[in-house]
C-alpha cells in the first residue's frame, strides 16, 4: 500500500518517491476541501424549510405595509377627522366642576370607542396585508424550531462574534441599508426643495384647508418613496433567493450521501437484486421436475410448461436462453420430463410469456397438440 507524503522528498515506505505521493496528498486535500458547487436537492430544501430557513425579503413586507397604511389613511381620513372632532368637542364641553368619577368613566369609554372606530380598521388592513405578502412569498409554513432555545446560538468566542459581525451577509446588509438611505434621502430632499414654497402660504389658510394640503403633500411624498422602495424591494427579493440557494449548495459528496440515504446504496441494491435473481433462478429450477413438457428450439430456447385441471390454461414455469436453456433441458432429462422440439412455438412462448403466466389464447391450439402428443407418449411408455 502506498503512503502519502507532503514533501517531494522520497518516502522510505513508498517506493515510487515523493512526487507521486504529493499528488495523491493533493487529491486527498481537494476531496476534504470540496467546494459546494451542486444545486440543493429537493430534500435539502424541504429540510431547510422545515427548520424555518426560507428565502424572504423583509423589504417587500415593509413597502407594502407602508403603501397600504397610507392608502387606508386616505380612504378613512374623513371618518377619522369626524371621529376626532366629535371627541374633542365632547372633551372640551366638560367644565372643571363636571369632572366626576362617572364623567371620567364616560370619557374613558368614549375615548376607547373612538380608538376602536379609527385605528382598528387600519390595523386590520395592515395585518391582512402583512399575512398576504408573507403567504405569497413563503406559502403556508408553521415551524417552532427557530424559537427553540439552543446553546449553539450563544457565542462565547469574541473572535467568532466579530467574524459574524463582519461577515459577508452583514456587510451586504450594511451596503443595502446605506444605498436605501441615500436613495430615499435624495428623493425626500428633491421633494422638499420643490414643495417648500407652499408651506408659508398655509399660515393664513383655514385649518381644514391646511390639513388637506399637508395631507396631500405627505401622500405624494409617500407614493414617491414607496415607488422607489418597491424597486429596491424587488431587487432585494431576487438577492435573498440567490443567497438562500447559494447557502444551501452542496458538495458532490453530500449529494451522493443523500442519494444513498434516500434511495439506498447502489452497491447494496445491486447485491440485493443479484440475490433476488439467484433465488428466483433456484425456484425456477426446482419447478422444472414438475413440468409436463419442455418446448425447445432446440439449442437457443427452452420453455417448461405445466398444466392440470385446476388451471384455466397451461402455465410457463421456467424458460431460458442459450446456457440456461441447456441447463433446463439437463434437469428435464434427469427427471424424465418430455422434451419436444418446436422452433416457432419455443420462440413465441419465450418472447410472449413470463414465468408464472398462462400462455396466450392464440397459442392454445399449438400447445394443446404438444400436450396431447406428450400424454399419448406417456401412456405408451406406461
Amino acid at each position: 500500500m502506498e503512503c502519502t507524503a507532503i514533501s517531494t522528498v522520497s518516502c522510505p515506505i513508498c517506493p515510487k518517491g515523493g512526487q507521486d505521493s504529493y499528488r495523491l496528498s493533493e487529491l486527498d486535500l481537494q476531496f476534504f476541501n470540496e467546494e459546494k458547487t451542486e444545486d440543493p436537492t429537493a430534500k435539502r430544501q424541504q429540510e431547510a424549510r422545515d427548520k424555518g430557513q426560507i428565502a424572504k425579503s423583509m423589504e417587500i413586507n415593509s413597502v407594502f405595509i407602508i403603501m397600504v397604511a397610507f392608502l387606508a389613511l386616505k380612504a378613512f381620513g374623513t371618518h377619522i377627522y369626524s371621529e376626532l372632532t366629535g371627541f374633542m368637542i365632547l372633551l372640551f364641553s366638560y367644565s372643571t366642576a363636571d369632572f366626576t368619577v362617572n364623567s371620567l368613566q364616560h370619557l374613558f369609554m368614549e375615548a376607547s370607542m373612538v380608538f376602536v372606530r379609527t385605528c382598528f380598521p387600519i390595523m386590520l388592513i395592515i395585518m391582512i396585508t402583512a399575512l398576504a405578502v408573507n403567504y405569497v412569498q413563503v406559502g403556508f409554513l408553521f415551524s417552532l424550531q427557530p424559537l427553540m432555545p439552543s446553546l449553539d446560538k450563544i457565542n462565547f468566542n469574541p473572535a467568532k462574534a466579530l467574524q459574524k459581525i463582519f461577515s459577508k451577509r452583514s456587510l451586504a446588509e450594511l451596503f443595502k441599508s446605506c444605498c436605501k438611505v441615500a436613495i430615499i434621502g435624495y428623493f425626500i430632499y428633491r421633494f422638499a426643495a420643490r414643495e417648500t414654497l407652499q408651506v408659508p402660504q398655509l399660515v393664513s389658510a383655514d385649518l381644514l384647508d391646511s390639513l388637506q394640503v399637508v395631507a396631500s403633500l405627505v401622500l405624494n411624498l409617500v407614493y414617491q418613496i414607496s415607488a422607489v422602495m418597491l424597486i429596491l424591494a424587488a431587487l432585494d427579493y431576487f438577492y435573498q433567493g440567490w443567497e438562500y440557494k447559494n447557502n444551501l449548495k452542496m458538495t458532490k459528496h453530500e449529494v451522493k450521501e443523500e442519494f444513498k440515504q434516500s434511495e439506498g446504496n447502489p452497491q447494496i441494491k445491486g447485491k440485493i437484486r443479484e440475490r433476488q435473481r439467484a433465488m428466483a433462478m433456484r425456484r425456477m429450477m426446482q419447478e422444472i421436475p414438475h413440468a409436463d413438457v419442455v418446448v425447445t428450439n432446440p439449442t437457443h430456447y427452452a420453455v417448461a410448461l405445466k398444466y392440470d385441471k385446476e388451471m384455466p390454461a397451461p402455465m410457463v414455469i421456467a424458460k431460458g436462453q442459450d446456457l440456461l436453456a441447456q441447463r433446463i433441458k439437463e434437469i428435464a432429462k434427469e427427471h424424465h420430463v418430455a422434451i419436444v422440439e418446436n422452433k416457432p412455438l419455443a420462440r413465441t412462448l419465450f418472447s410472449a410469456t413470463e414465468i408464472g403466466e398462462i400462455i396466450p389464447q392464440d397459442l392454445y391450439q399449438a400447445v394443446a397438440e404438444v400436450l396431447a402428443y406428450v400424454y399419448k407418449l406417456k401412456k405408451r411408455l406406461s
